[in-house]
């Protein structure tokens, strides 16, 4: 050992030791503290750190098999002891290191000066859940990933003064390449939680992680390994990480709904997860096999509230998009709403669900509005509860809230084209056409092929009489029953009587028995009263969902002064039941 020792000191591997940690560490100071400054991705930094861990032993090879001379590198056992030069490299070394730990008393005591010269730094309080990463190698677990992400949001939610990104916006992410700044940036938050799922059995395990979106700096991560029926425990624990690392608290009441909503059975989890994957997709197709999982859910467990409401939702749907007649679908959505809320009185989300069954089904203007003002306290920030009640207020003509609403809804969700939408809607009816326009075509961005993603473009121009733009926009429509009638609006703004008679035409031909609402408007923007009203009451008679437009709606004003506006608005118990 002595003599290995002597051997080690002769040939200056303990200086090369020295002098490549010192070097080491002054390359991971400057990568650590430089790097983020010029924008380089985070993943550099940790490149670095392993290159280094890895270069080391190579070094000490290095230094024990070869040797410098002046003529250059050589191997040792090809230089005689009498002509080796090992003790000047010595020499040369130990001014090395000297100079390598001086500059390493600089950068400490630099990082001390400014440490105690620097105020401390405040976390932005905003976050948004990137999608959790699939791991468990079968591409149809995508549904249980996406889900616990969902989750995650909501359990989130739950956490005071804390902003959250709503999903519509986090899962535009899903699968891409931008790095946290770009993230931070497009979404406008100052911390992202990412991580992966692997499911194997009846056992998960999450890897989540806590990230300052603007360098990518890692505040808090960790693993869990549990069972299927602790998925909600550990969605809880997460949350209740995420507060103290940003010194934030968690809100009683509604923290305790998110607990008492958990499934008492792992099955009926999974099943909903199925359920709510489908109906994400939102066509009809896809919410009647999302009714299918909802209805496992509740066999599997009569208890769910979650999953009554989300299937309330689904029928609703179902019944006002579907061609095929469902009589029931509507009553099956009261119900299943009601229920919701008998379940769990606290769960933001079965409130918000009520508050629009109560206006889209029932045509309860006050009680809507009742129950989704309960939903946005029992949960501020949630996205769905905001814009909800923002385009219910709308639509009852109180403005000014309903704008600063579906404005907070496109902060919580700036990348969502339902918020973005509902906006627009909010705009219009406001008279604020200029900008319902700018709000509608950033949504058509966000999703072109949306059904009615030009509505309120061409609505907005017919009203302010920019029919150029009007025609434009309409002919861009993907949908073939929007697209007829915003043309036959957007015709004869342009003054082209035939093609927008042919367009209205076609409107009642095809499209009469989901869209009685719509072609009354076209005959109350021509002008045509008695139509306009024969239209109206079709409208009525259908339950015709369009119908709550009707007392905000700008293409009905020249039917306002009629006697028989004010008679359909009593009819309908409308709030305040007078014309604006």
């Amino acid at each position: 050992m002595s003599a290995l020792l002597g051997e080690l000191q002769r040939r200056n591997v303990h200086r090369a030791a020295l002098f490549y940690a010192g070097a080491a560490w002054l390359l991971v100071q400057i990568a650590t503290q430089v790097f983020p400054f010029f924008d380089i991705p985070n993943s550099t930094v940790r490149i670095v750190v392993i290159a280094v861990v890895i270069g080391f032993p190579f070094a000490m090879l290095f230094s024990w098999f070869y040797e410098w001379t002046p003529q250059g590198i050589k191997l040792e056992s090809e230089i005689d002891r009498s002509e080796s030069v090992t003790r000047q490299t010595g020499k040369t070394l130990d001014r090395w290191i000297i100079a390598v730990l001086g500059l390493a008393v600089v950068v400490l005591l630099a990082n001390a000066l400014l440490g105690r010269k620097a105020a401390p730094v405040e976390l932005d309080r905003s976050i948004a859940v990137l999608p959790l990463i699939n791991e468990s190698g079968d591409p149809e677990d995508e549904y249980f990933s996406d889900g616990l992400s969902e989750e995650l949001i909501a359990a989130l939610l739950q956490i005071g003064d804390l902003k959250v990104i709503g999903r519509s916006s986090s899962f535009r992410f899903k699968g891409g390449v931008d790095d946290s700044k770009t993230i931070g940036e497009k979404l406008g938050v100052g911390t992202l939680l990412e991580g992966t799922v692997r499911r194997q059995g009846d056992r998960v395990r999450i890897v989540a992680q806590l990230i300052n979106a603007q360098d990518g700096r890692g505040l808090w991560a960790q693993t869990y390994d549990r069972e299927l029926k602790d998925i909600f425990a550990v969605q809880a624990e997460i949350a209740q990480a995420v507060a103290a690392s940003l010194k934030l608290s968690l809100l009683g009441d509604a923290a305790k709904a998110r607990q008492d909503a958990a499934p008492l059975n792992a099955e009926a989890h999974s099943a909903y997860l199925q359920g709510h994957f489908y109906y994400e997709r939102t066509n009809v197709a896809d919410f009647r096999r999302a009714v299918d999982y909802f209805d496992q859910a509740i066999r599997l467990d009569p208890e769910y509230a979650l999953a009554y409401a989300e299937r309330s939702e689904a029928w609703s749907w179902i019944a006002d998009q579907d061609t095929e007649p469902h009589p029931d679908a509507f009553a099956a959505a009261r119900r299943d709403a009601e229920k919701a809320v008998a379940l769990d009185p606290n769960l933001a989300e079965a409130r918000t669900t009520l508050g629009w069954l109560r206006f889209f089904v029932d045509w309860k203007i006050d009680e809507a509005v009742i129950e989704l003002r309960k939903a946005k306290q029992l949960s501020p920030f949630n996205v769905r509860a905001n814009y909800t009640l923002a385009r219910v207020l709308g639509y009852a003509g109180q403005f000014e809230e309903a704008e600063a609403l579906a404005r907070l809804s496109v902060e919580l969700d700036p990348l969502s084209a339902n918020a973005r939408r509902d906006l627009a809607r909010v705009l219009y009816v406001a008279g604020k056409n200029d900008e319902a326009i700018t709000q509608g075509q950033k949504m058509a961005e966000l999703q072109p092929t949306a059904g009615s993603s030009r509505r309120w473009q061409v609505l907005a121009a017919v009203v302010k009489g920019d029919s150029e733009m009007a025609l434009r926009e309409a002919q861009l429509e993907p949908s073939p029953s929007y697209r007829r009638f915003e043309l036959a609006l957007a015709f004869h703004a342009h003054g082209d009587a035939a093609a927008a008679d042919a367009s209205l035409a076609a409107l009642i031909e095809k499209d009469s028995l989901i869209g009685a609402y719509q072609i009354a408007q076209v005959y109350a923007w021509r002008g045509e009263a008695d139509t306009a009203f024969a239209w109206l009451q079709r409208s009525y008679d259908q339950h015709d969902t369009g119908t709550l437009n009707l007392y905000a709606d700008p293409l009905m004003r020249g039917l306002r002064g009629d006697p028989r506006y004010a008679a359909m608005l009593l009819k309908m118990a409308w709030p305040g039941a007078m014309p604006k």
